[in-house]
């Protein structure tokens, strides 16, 4: 039986069984991982930042090139156009990365609107192209109170929505304020070492995922769509 016979609702001429071999790069970049962090609070003392600036220091001992958002001076989408400054600093940031550190305060059981205001200002799409497909994410959130994770949850599925490679592990910080030093560096403790952990797992699934991301994102319903069309249907007007 041929595969029209068996499977009559597929396009056997864009049918591509996963391949091993593609996930396998001749060539490895050799580069430093380019890893951009965001945080989501504008306090003078902000432990989403503290806890940003602690893991950002883990990367570069890592081996990895880090950059880090300010949001301050961001507008709320849609209150400015997307030629504004700090918008078009922050999608040169996503474009720049392969991979992303998100990390909220949580706030009436969710991320900040702040933390929310940058991700939604990162375009799902640019043309055809989508600019954070296939890039691997972390995710990290502090409390002032008891441990929890909503917003961890939440940025996960985020994630997902914008098609990222979530890695497993994530840090949550419960009272977060006895957590860091005068000189705000985090101290030892086991939120410590999950941070350590989070930060080489991020590393390990970069260094594993960035030359073969496109083909691991790469879909069969899309191939089917001639460049036109999937570029009309992913620039519907924004609601």
């Amino acid at each position: 039986m041929t595969l029209d016979e068996s499977l009559p609702n597929l396009d056997a001429t864009l049918f591509h069984p996963p391949d091993p071999q593609r996930l396998r790069p001749a060539v490895f970049s050799q580069h430093a991982p380019r890893i951009l962090l965001l945080y989501g609070s504008l306090r003078e003392r902000s432990y989403s930042k503290l806890l940003t600036l602690e893991a950002a220091r883990l990367l570069q001992a890592m081996g990895a090139e880090t950059r880090i958002f300010d949001p301050t001076g961001l507008p709320l989408p849609d209150a400015a156009p997307e030629s504004d400054a700090k918008v078009q600093e922050l999608r040169d940031l996503v474009a720049w990365s392969e991979g992303m550190v998100w990390t909220s305060p949580e706030r009436h059981g969710a991320m900040t609107g702040i933390m929310k205001a940058q991700i939604d200002w990162i375009p799902l799409n640019s043309g055809a192209l989508r600019p954070t497909q296939g890039k691997t994410l972390a995710v990290m959130e502090v409390s002032g109170g008891s441990q929890s994770f909503n917003a961890v949850n939440q940025m996960r599925i985020l994630g997902r929505w914008m098609r990222m490679i979530t890695i497993p592990n994530q840090s949550s910080v419960a009272k977060a304020f006895l957590e860091f030093d005068e000189a705000g560096r985090m101290k030892p403790s086991s939120y410590y070492e999950r941070l350590v952990d989070v930060m080489e797992e991020l590393l390990k699934f970069t260094w594993l995922t960035r030359d073969v991301s496109p083909y691991l994102v790469d879909r069969y319903s899309e191939r089917r769509e001639s460049a036109e069309a999937l570029s009309k249907r992913v620039n519907q007007p924004a609601l």
